[in-house]
């Protein structure tokens, strides 16, 4: 066997992507790196909720009087996305054991229940929209933060859209299986995050 030979058939078993080298803690680069990504956003909806309460405590009583019940769709936007994680993460256990067509089909249902809650909070905001104007009442700073805090969210559902087409698209290509399905579980991380922020920000806007 020559030196050459020898080289590459050493080199071969590193030739993965940057996101499935440990780091320093024992967790590799990708999973490491969406961990700060969602630190982040984390933060930036946590500062959203202080700003909230702050502006709430200022505006008693809140909602303010003669202020129209926020839709009922709502409910159901909360129930599409907790299935959503639920089967985001069905597509990772699918992953793991091999199972190509529980994959597929799991992760197209994701994307589908995605944009239905992006299609029942638009009807939201125009439900909110038109009561407003029915009952001729004035935007106030109750209807500007449920459109500001709803909006925040919804932009970051939009762009976790994205990657889970592309997720979608490799998926039918066969490019997932038990020993490489990292982008699955990275667009898992981030859609239980959605998740959880949306379960907080309706209890604190709708139910609280």
């Amino acid at each position: 066997m020559t030196d050459e030979s020898h080289v590459h058939r050493t080199a071969s078993p590193a030739a993965g992507t940057a996101s499935s080298r440990p780091t320093s803690s024992g967790v590799d680069a990708g999973t490491f790196g969406m961990y700060l990504l969602l630190a982040a956003l984390g933060m930036l909806f946590v500062a959203s909720l202080v700003g909230y309460w702050v502006i709430r405590s200022q505006h008693q009583p809140w909602p303010p009087p003669g202020f129209p019940r926020l839709p009922g769709s709502l409910w159901i936007s909360t129930l599409v996305i907790v299935l959503a994680s639920v089967t985001i993460q069905r597509a990772v256990s699918a992953a793991r054991i091999g199972a190509v067509a529980m994959l597929r089909s799991q992760l197209l249902m994701t994307l589908l229940l995605g944009l239905v809650f992006i299609g029942l909070q638009t009807w939201a905001w125009f439900q909110v929209w038109q009561q407003l104007r029915a009952a001729a009442t004035a935007a106030g700073p109750y209807q500007k933060l449920f459109y500001v805090l709803t909006g925040l969210h919804a932009v970051h559902v939009l762009g976790g859209l994205a990657p889970l087409a592309v997720t979608v698209r490799r998926a039918l290509a066969g490019a997932y299986g038990p020993t490489h399905y990292s982008g699955v579980r990275y667009c898992a991380m981030y859609w239980h995050f959605l998740d959880g922020v949306w379960c907080v920000l309706f209890a604190a806007v709708c139910l609280l």
